[in-house]
C-alpha cells in the first residue's frame, strides 16, 4: 500500500474516531482529574491518609471496573441497532440493561460490605485501619450510582453521541472537588473528617452525576424515540441478550483489575512508604490509561456500526485506525512521564521517602503504556463485534495465570518489591495484547 493510498483509506475513519473518541477523552481527563485531585488532596492531608486511600480504592477498584465492563456491553447491542435506525428497540434493550445494572450493582455493594469485617486480615500495617475501615463502608454508597451511571452512560455512547456524557462527567467532578475542599480540611465550617470526607465527596459527587446524565436522556430530542421504545417495556429475552453480551466484558474488566488490586496488596506488604508510591504512580499512569481507553471506547463504536452492517473491511479499517491513533498516544504519553515523572510525583507529595520509591517504577511504567494501548484497542475492537466470551480467556490467562505468580516472583522470591509487581504488569500485558490480537484476527462477524 503506498503512501497516498495508506492516507486515502484510513484519513475519513481517523476523522471519525477522533471525533467520537475526543468527548470519551475529555470524560476520561475529567475522571482523571476527580483522581488526582483526590490523591493531591488526601496526600496533602497525611502520608497515612494517602497509603489508606491506595489499599481501599486498590479494593473498590475491582468491583467498579466490572460495573464499567457490564455496562460496556451495552454498547455494541445499541450501536448496531443504531446503524440499522431501529431507535424503539434500542430503547428496550436500553431499559433491560438498566435493569440488569441496577441489580448486579446492588449485589456488589452487599458483597463489598461483607468484605469490610475481613480487612484487618489483608496484611496492611495496623495503624492504617482506623481510616481504613470508616473510608471503605463510606465507598459502598457509590457503587450502586456508577452501576446506572455507566448504563446511561453506554447508551449514549453506542448513539454516538459522547458528549453528553462528557458534560455529565465534568460536573461531577468540580461537585467532587469542592467536597474534597469541605470535608477533608473542614472548610467554611464543615467537620474536618480526613480521608472518611473525601469518601463522602466522592459519593455525592458520582450521585451528582447520575441525575445529570437521567436529566439529558429525559428531556433531550435525539433519545425521543428511544425513550418511545424504553416505555414499551422489555421481557427476560432481552435481558439475557444483555446479559449475554455484557458478562464476559464484566467478568475480564474484574480479573484484569484484580491483578492491579492484588498488586496494592502485595505492596502493602513492604510499608507504607511503598503503598503509598504505588497509589501516587497509579495515578500518573491513569494519564495513559484513560486516553486509550476512549480511543479504544471509540474504536468499539465503530466496530459495532460496522458490525450492524455486516461491513468486515469497515471492521477491519476501523480496528486498525484506532490502534494507530493509540500508538501515537502511548508514545506522547511516556514521553511525558519520562521527562516529568519528579514534578508529576511531587503534585501528590512531599515527603521525600515516597517521592524516591515512586521514581524506580517509571521506567516499568513507560514499558507499560505501549502495551497497555495495543491491548486495549484490541479488546474494544472484539467487545465490537459483541462476539465476547474469548475475552474471558484473555484475561484469566494473562492476569491470573501469568500475572499473579509472575508478581509473587518478581516482589518475593526475587527481592524487587513493589518495582517488581510493576514489572509484572507489564508481562501481563504483553500476554493479553498477544492473545487479543490472535482471537481478533479470527473473529467473522455474524
Amino acid at each position: 500500500m503506498t503512501k497516498a493510498t495508506f492516507w486515502n483509506t484510513y484519513k475519513p475513519e481517523y476523522k471519525t474516531l477522533l471525533s467520537l473518541g475526543f468527548p470519551v477523552l475529555m470524560t476520561q481527563l475529567g475522571v482523571i482529574t476527580m483522581s488526582f485531585a483526590d490523591t493531591l488532596m488526601v496526600g496533602a492531608y497525611s502520608v497515612e491518609a494517602l497509603a489508606s486511600s491506595a489499599f481501599v480504592n486498590s479494593l473498590f477498584l475491582i468491583p467498579l471496573v466490572m460495573l464499567s465492563g457490564l455496562a460496556n456491553g451495552i454498547t455494541p447491542l445499541v450501536g448496531a441497532l443504531f446503524s440499522r435506525n431501529s431507535l424503539p428497540e434500542a430503547g428496550r434493550i436500553s431499559r433491560a440493561a438498566i435493569q440488569l445494572n441496577a441489580l448486579i450493582g446492588f449485589l456488589f455493594t452487599v458483597l463489598m460490605g461483607s468484605l469490610w469485617f475481613l480487612l484487618h486480615k489483608f496484611g496492611q500495617p495496623t495503624e492504617l485501619l482506623p481510616l481504613i475501615r470508616p473510608y471503605f463502608i463510606t465507598l459502598l454508597g457509590t457503587l450502586l450510582p456508577m452501576a446506572l451511571f455507566n448504563s446511561f452512560c453506554q447508551i449514549c455512547t453506542g448513539m454516538t453521541d459522547t458528549k453528553t456524557p462528557m458534560w455529565c462527567v465534568l460536573f461531577s467532578i468540580i461537585v467532587n472537588i469542592f467536597g474534597n475542599w469541605l470535608l477533608i480540611f473542614g472548610n467554611l465550617g464543615c467537620p474536618e473528617l480526613g480521608l472518611t470526607g473525601a469518601g463522602i465527596a466522592t459519593v455525592i459527587a458520582r450521585i451528582s452525576g447520575l441525575f445529570a446524565i437521567i436529566y439529558c436522556f429525559l428531556s433531550s430530542p435525539r433519545y425521543a424515540e428511544v425513550r418511545r421504545g424504553y416505555g414499551l417495556g422489555t421481557d427476560g429475552a432481552r435481558r439475557y441478550k444483555v446479559w449475554c453480551t455484557s458478562y464476559p466484558v464484566m467478568i475480564q474488566s474484574g480479573i484484569e483489575c484484580a491483578l492491579w488490586s492484588f498488586g496494592a496488596v502485595v505492596c502493602g506488604w513492604f510499608g507504607k512508604i511503598q503503598l503509598a508510591a504505588y497509589q501516587v504512580v497509579n495515578t500518573i499512569g491513569q494519564l495513559g490509561f484513560m486516553t486509550f481507553m476512549s480511543f479504544g471506547v471509540a474504536t468499539s463504536v465503530r466496530v459495532a456500526n460496522f458490525t450492524g452492517l455486516h461491513d468486515e473491511r469497515g471492521v477491519s479499517i476501523a480496528s486498525r485506525a484506532g490502534l494507530h491513533i493509540n500508538l501515537v498516544l502511548c508514545t506522547i504519553a511516556s514521553l511525558t512521564i519520562w521527562l516529568l515523572a519528579p514534578q508529576l510525583i511531587e503534585i501528590f507529595t512531599s515527603d521525600t521517602r515516597v517521592i524516591h520509591a515512586a521514581l524506580l517504577f517509571i521506567l516499568p511504567l513507560v514499558l507499560y503504556q505501549y502495551l497497555d494501548a495495543t491491548q486495549l484497542t484490541l479488546i474494544n475492537a472484539i467487545r465490537g463485534t459483541s462476539q465476547v466470551k474469548p475475552l474471558l480467556w484473555i484475561a484469566l490467562t494473562s492476569y491470573i495465570f501469568i500475572g499473579v505468580p509472575c508478581s509473587l516472583l518478581l516482589a518475593k522470591v526475587l527481592g524487587w518489591e513493589a518495582v517488581g509487581v510493576y514489572y509484572s504488569f507489564d508481562v501481563a500485558l504483553l500476554a493479553a495484547a498477544i492473545y487479543a490480537g490472535i482471537v481478533f484476527k479470527k473473529t467473522k462477524l455474524k
